[in-house]
């Protein structure tokens, strides 16, 4: 874990980034891009909170949990505290969620900022079983992190498979650029196997008849 005092530093850090207008959201970008209108799309890991409120604001039921008070009190003195909880993902657990307060089952769940590189390879595979078993059926999980780091493509790839979790895509970054072998970033895509949803049409698009 990282010390305490390197955890109060990164928090005033983040507020200050946050204050200069960096953007943060550009996960959020890529989660919405994914997900259909009012998904349930829960952050692991969401620290300051930007993308749980991002994808607030894009129409989605967005929660964040991270087991770190201080950049939780970041996240909710800029955005809504409602919408966050403390707690790490060894904790998760439908029952330990809906003593939370928040919903059980998610469309989408990310874990992004490296926050696989803090794991142990036991509790990242525990994590991703956990995943699996809240998400729905056709549901993703998407995670970005450092590639050539503890918790990098190949060890998710392990977990994943332990998992259950369908492997979809790999970019290197949140704008789809290609992933290669010395890619420093690595953003994965994965999904619970089930029943596709059933939709009339693309979204946001008339399909002509002829």
């Amino acid at each position: 874990m990282i010390p305490s005092a390197d955890l109060d530093a990164y928090a005033d850090k983040m507020r200050q980034l946050v204050g200069k207008g960096t953007d943060f959201e550009v996960d959020a970008r890529f989660i919405d891009m994914l997900a259909h209108r009012n998904s349930r799309i829960l952050d692991i890991g969401c620290g300051i909170g930007s993308a749980a409120n991002a994808l607030r604001q894009s129409g989605h039921r967005a929660y964040g949990i991270d087991p770190t008070r201080a950049v939780l009190d970041v996240a909710e003195d800029i955005f809504d505290g409602g919408w966050y909880r403390q707690l790490a993902v060894e904790e998760l657990s439908d029952e330990r969620l809906r003593a939370e307060g928040v919903p059980d089952r998610y469309e989408v769940i990310l874990m992004s900022g490296n926050v696989p590189a803090f794991l142990s390879e036991e509790i990242l595979e525990d994590a991703f079983r956990k995943v699996s078993g809240l998400l729905v059926d056709d549901g993703l999980f998407v995670v970005g992190t450092t590639a050539a780091t503890r918790g990098g493509p190949k060890a998710q790839d392990a977990a994943a498979r332990l998992a259950g979790l369908l492997f979809l895509n790999r970019f290197s970054d949140w704008h789809l650029s290609s992933f290669e072998q010395d890619s420093a970033w690595s953003v994965s895509v994965h999904s619970k196997p089930g029943a596709l949803n059933a939709h009339t049409g693309p979204d946001g698009i008339f399909i002509l008849k002829h």
